[in-house]
């Protein structure tokens, strides 16, 4: 057993002195009588191969402080644990402790941390993606305890005007990392709280809000006839039925086959496809119905239209690029027809044909913002739209006209 008496006259060319009282500790001679380094063997219980740890060096680490760190060490090794690795681990950790967080480790924080709460993946990535094109290169890197409503505001001037939306996203987005930083003690405060005072002041949001070009509606039967009809293009025949159908494109896209009641004539588009998250019904009218049975059912996808390619959904940008090739005409000058514009249009046309509001604005899947009126609306009134639908078909395609 080391006593202090040999510790105290141990040579530079004196052999290692095992302690006795803890397997594998050693006290290593070093150049100078009475001084060594502390080193426990073991077998390590992760990589099955012997290692030295040290302990420290004597006498500024006693005999008894060895022992107690010896015996830590061999407690770590029962448990399976490499008490080398387990210091360097602690080591690293100690460091990211240290290490001040940036406004961009925080917000990837934030955005990791909310996920299980964004419906679909495009919204989770759409918010991080702001951060990254519009904040991160000019906060990214600067730790949030030093940051100030002036960083913030040189973030959100640049587009503050120009890109209103954007820029209230920005804001809204930075705000959500910085109250997750203030929750976590990690700031004194939220810049974002007061960031409009050293920014110039937006138009109101309705009067910023941008019309989507769409096609006249009486433009719309000659436009499917000399561009659209064409029962062996997928393209074409997605933008048809997005026409009929008046839905969204994201929706349309994603069409698979068990969405379609064909016995009853309808598409159940589900709440989680939906951005409203409430489940749609569309009455189908025929020419709905003859495109999606010209479709060809794949065993790879049960995309109802799908790329020939890879059989994925087709992309928004396809039929983007389909419209602006057309030189689709709009109502909006210097500016092609959107795919989304094709949803104004019918809703003109139901205007202006004596359709009641509340059937069209249950066409389009658009939420009632009156709640108390929302309370007493509890039917979709899917056949008092079915002929609507029908006869908006029929107009499109030129075999009934009502007006």
């Amino acid at each position: 057993m080391l006593v202090e008496t040999k510790a105290k006259n141990i040579k530079p060319n004196d052999a290692p002195i095992s302690d006795g009282t803890v397997i594998g500790l050693r006290l290593i001679p070093s150049n100078i009588k009475g001084h060594g380094k502390w080193k426990l063997r073991f077998t390590s219980p992760v990589t099955i191969k012997r290692r030295d740890m040290g302990l420290g060096t004597y006498p500024n680490v006693s005999i008894a402080q060895a022992r107690d760190k010896g015996n830590q060490a061999r407690i770590s090794i029962s448990q399976g644990v490499d008490p080398i690795e387990e210091r360097i681990k602690s080591k690293l950790d100690d460091r990211a402790k240290d290490k001040p967080l940036t406004f961009q480790n925080a917000a990837l924080k934030v955005h990791e941390k909310s996920k299980p709460g964004w419906k679909n993946i495009k919204h989770s990535q759409q918010w991080i993606n702001t951060l990254t094109t519009y904040a991160f290169s000019k906060i990214g890197s600067i730790p949030v305890a030093d940051l100030k409503v002036t960083h913030f505001a040189d973030v959100l001037r640049p587009i503050w005007l120009s890109k209103s939306e954007t820029a209230t996203r920005v804001k809204q987005r930075c705000h959500s990392v910085m109250k997750w930083c203030y929750a976590q003690d990690l700031v004194m405060g939220n810049p974002l709280d007061i960031v409009d005072e050293l920014l110039p002041k937006q138009q109101g949001s309705i009067a910023r809000v941008q019309h989507l070009p769409s096609m006249p509606w009486r433009d719309i039967p000659d436009f499917i006839k000399k561009n659209i009809i064409d029962d062996t293009n997928v393209t074409k025949s997605l933008l048809e039925f997005i026409i009929h159908t008046v839905a969204r494109s994201g929706e349309a896209r994603g069409i698979v086959w068990n969405e379609i009641d064909l016995e009853n004539k309808i598409w159940i588009i589900p709440a989680n496809r939906m951005k409203a998250d409430v489940t749609h019904r569309i009455p189908l009218s025929q020419r709905s119905l003859e495109i999606i049975n010209n479709q060809k059912k794949s065993k790879d996808t049960d995309l109802v239209f799908h790329s020939l390619k890879n059989n994925k959904p087709l992309s928004d940008m396809t039929l983007t690029n389909f419209l602006k090739s057309r030189k689709t005409k709009s109502d909006v000058i210097g500016r092609h027809a959107t795919m989304h514009g094709f949803r104004s249009s019918f809703r003109d046309w139901a205007s202006e044909n004596g359709y009641f509001r509340d059937l069209a604005e249950r066409s389009l899947a658009h939420s009632i913002r009156d709640q108390t009126e929302a309370a007493y609306h509890r039917t979709d009134l899917i056949e008092q739209r079915r002929p609507m639908m029908e006869a908006w078909s029929g107009y499109i395609c030129k075999k009934s006209q009502k007006n």
